[in-house]
């Protein structure tokens, strides 16, 4: 079974089952500062697993969610690690309960994929002072014809899920795993510590909400939250070792050259998914926050790709041709964006060169010169030069620690928080783009933004410096409107109509059936501004205060950005 056929059966598995199928949200997370990338699948959903209702109007909802995790891009090329990777999941917000989510989750394992039963085994939490054992969760696996001897109870830190943060939704979880080896027999019982169960399934009951005092109080909207790896399941359901011999990879993998090293073709096969990816949800290179971890990712694919002889663009395309007709991409603009990085990078490694025969520390020639230490050391060897990597190491992760000190609380996609200044500025954001297009034509398109209490950024999809004039226009039609005093309201609708009114989407984000669009509209209702969003907004442009370009640049090639405040 392919990928393809993997994800069909899935969504169509839920969806006979009373789910809707929602689309992927972005990579970049919208109103949490905790976090660079969405990591799982129910991160884009904690507002509604908190009892907000979800715009598709279900409690019942499946989806394939975009992930990225960054924590472990040192251990990329081994059998288990990726940067990017897809999370099959379903959702109950207050519906079905244990009983529902463990034959589903059984049902879909054995009747659908086929897996013998013989092959799984479940582990179930154990208990403590907090919580009693789940013996509910164990009688349901019982009763479907797990044996006794492959349940086994375990501790907290094995099975149970959050809170996320010291507060908040968490409760037990099953996980299901699956006896990996084709050459040794599967044992009688479960032992978690042996590597050829692999979990494949974890389904996580959110029971209580812990509270600021540290007790665990039942919840009153009581959630069903699952996830299953597709790598993992496709390389499972196929009999492979690892999921680098799958559909996602393999393609990419076959473009390098049989005598290079397979780490080094794994990480250029993961690195160039998880850029085209990160790209193609609006982020570019930079030297901080999530364009930062894009051009580490480009710039050691890079190197790799250059070390046989070959150009960065070969994975790319065939990542993109891999997932085609799964999700959208603009290829000029991913393809214009790697070139570039691949453009400012040569000029790197003139200057980091440079700096390696002055002997400059590789840390200093790393963080400074975005000189990769794959490259050092290899340079290193080759003249025989010891390289400190101890050194280098204990230095980046004092690094690493200060960048996530740092950012801890900063904007990480959408709004930072919902605060009275961010939303206006939130609002503020809205009459900008309307203006850009009224000046510029329609053809201008969003392709990020940044808001916090302090200002609000937008990068726009332009090809030239804006003059000062331009600029000054852009504040007197921003200003005009919120003089204006129009009314700002919210309008939830079928997508097939926002999208016929026109209704601004944002780049690289696929929309449920059912959207919310906040609508601006001048006193004889004529449109000013017409966007898909989840707000939050203020009610009445009056509210903004004066609007206030501070700064335009350009953000990268064909992308210009501006900052502005109000006063």
């Amino acid at each position: 079974m392919n990928s393809s056929e993997l994800r069909s059966k899935y969504l169509n598995f839920f969806k006979k089952n009373g789910h809707a199928i929602i689309p992927s949200a972005s990579l970049i997370p919208q109103g949490d500062s905790t976090t660079l990338f969405n990591t799982a699948g129910m991160q884009p959903l904690v507002p509604y697993l908190l009892g907000k209702p979800h715009p598709a109007g279900a409690k019942r909802l499946v989806d394939v969610q975009k992930c990225v995790r960054t924590g472990d891009i040192d251990e990329v090329g081994d059998d288990t690690h990726l940067t990017f990777f897809e999370m099959l999941g379903n959702w109950s917000l207050g519906d079905y309960w244990k009983k529902e989510s463990i034959i589903w989750s059984f049902e879909f394992l054995t009747k659908e994929l086929n897996i013998p039963m013989e092959r799984l085994a479940v582990s179930c939490f154990k208990g403590d002072e907090n919580a009693p054992k789940d013996e509910e969760s164990s009688e349901i696996w019982k009763s479907l014809g797990i044996a006794e001897d492959r349940i086994a109870f375990l501790p907290k830190e094995d099975n149970w899920w959050g809170p996320v943060g010291a507060t908040g939704p968490c409760g037990p979880d099953t996980e299901i795993f699956y006896w990996k080896s084709n050459t040794i027999p599967v044992p009688k019982s479960f032992d978690g510590s042996d590597k050829n169960w692999v979990e494949i399934w974890n389904n996580v009951f959110m029971q209580y909400v812990k509270d600021s005092n540290g007790n665990y109080v039942v919840a009153e909207q009581k959630n069903v939250d699952t996830g299953m790896g597709l790598e993992r399941t496709v390389a499972i359901l196929n009999g492979f070792e690892n999921v680098y011999e799958t559909d996602l990879f393999e393609p990419i993998l076959k473009l390098v050259p049989d005598y290079v090293d397979e780490k080094k073709k794994r990480i250029i096969a993961d690195h160039a998914k998880a850029s085209v990816f990160l790209i193609a949800d609006g982020i570019v290179p930079s030297n901080k926050d999530q364009g930062y971890i894009l051009r580490r990712l480009l710039r050691r694919m890079i190197v790799h790709m250059r070390s046989f002889g070959n150009d960065v663009f070969t994975p790319i395309m065939k990542v993109m041709e891999i997932y085609k007709g799964v999700y959208d991409f603009d290829e000029q603009y991913i393809l214009s964006i790697v070139k570039q990085e691949d453009d400012k990078f040569e000029k790197t490694l003139a200057a980091g060169l440079e700096e390696f025969n002055k002997g400059t520390d590789p840390f200093i020639l790393f963080t400074t010169y975005g000189f990769p230490i794959e490259l050092t050391l290899e340079l290193a060897k080759e003249k025989n030069i010891k390289i400190d990597l101890d050194d280098f190491n204990r230095k980046l992760s004092e690094h690493q620690k200060l960048s996530q000190t740092a950012s801890a609380g900063m904007f990480k996609g959408g709004l930072a928080d919902h605060d009275p200044k961010t939303v206006k500025l939130h609002t503020a954001h809205h009459l900008l783009l309307a203006a850009l297009q009224e000046l510029f034509g329609k053809q201008v398109k969003q392709r990020g933004s940044n808001i916090n209490q302090e200002r609000l950024r937008i990068d726009f999809s332009f090809d030239r410096k804006i003059t000062p004039e331009e600029i000054n226009t852009l504040e007197n039609i921003v200003n005009g409107k919120i003089k204006e005093g129009l009314a700002v309201v919210k309008r939830e609708m079928p997508l097939e109509e926002a999208q016929k009114i026109g209704a601004e989407m944002e780049f690289g984000v696929k929309y449920s059936d059912t959207v919310s669009v906040y609508f601006i509209e001048d006193k004889d209702g004529n449109p000013v501004s017409r966007e898909f969003c989840g707000g939050p907004h203020v009610t009445n442009t009056s509210e903004l205060g004066h609007f206030k370009i501070t700064k335009e640049e350009a953000s990268s090639q064909g992308v210009r950005r501006i900052k502005a405040i109000l006063t």
